[in-house]
């Protein structure tokens, strides 16, 4: 099938990327995982033992990060819809967030136990009408945020992916009020021309 001059000119620019090639050398699966270096090498919120859950988890690169911090003791739980080849010493689900019966799997196998740091790279399939995709990507930012909001500890982390526009303005506010800190990061492994950040919330304040 006939690629179209877009698509040609995304993988050329994929396949000339400097860290595409960087995550190839270094055994990473995704240039991704860049982006949570650089937020762990300013913000320091992956520590050894932790309890972490990767949200979006797909290929696994997130994960890979999270072990090399949490070490042997730590718990990393990866949810995405797509399979992934499996990282030893982690836990991973295939399924769909947004259904019940996925989310109620995860619940399920915390188990009670409250995590350190819930962090979303989730995205939706981009369709190419703004306003959608921008309700979409809001969507799962909520979702993850309200999982973030019941199963943090006190004290925990939440890093998600965004896209600025309708309803960030929302989030942002949500956020302030469940954390001592909100801050906006761009890493520099995020390409100039996407309007992606990443919104750091550090420090989950006791439920009233």
């Amino acid at each position: 099938m006939k690629k179209s001059k877009s698509s040609g000119r995304w993988l050329k620019e994929h396949f000339d990327d400097v860290y595409v090639k960087k995550a190839q050398a270094e055994g990473y699966r995704s240039r991704a995982v860049y982006k949570l270096l650089e937020i762990q090498e300013k913000d320091k919120i992956l520590k050894p033992g932790m309890a972490v859950v990767d949200l979006g988890a797909a290929p696994g690169g997130w994960m890979q990060i999270a072990k090399k911090y949490l070490g042997s003791k730590g718990t990393i739980i990866g949810l995405d819809l797509l399979e992934i080849e499996p990282i030893d010493g982690t836990i991973f689900i295939q399924g769909d967030f947004t259904s019940d019966e996925v989310y109620q799997q995860l619940t399920d196998m915390l188990a009670g136990r409250q995590v350190d740091v819930v962090m979303s790279d989730m995205a939706p399939n981009m369709s190419g009408i703004r306003v959608a995709d921008q309700a979409k990507s809001i969507y799962l930012v909520e979702l993850a945020l309200d999982f973030a909001k019941t199963h943090l500890v006190e004290g925990g982390t939440f890093l998600a992916k965004v896209f600025q526009g309708e309803g960030f303005e929302d989030l942002l506010k949500d956020c302030k009020t469940h954390f001592k800190t909100v801050k906006m990061r761009k890493p520099d492994a995020s390409r100039d021309r996407s309007s992606e950040m990443y919104l750091l919330a550090q420090g989950k304040l006791p439920i009233n």
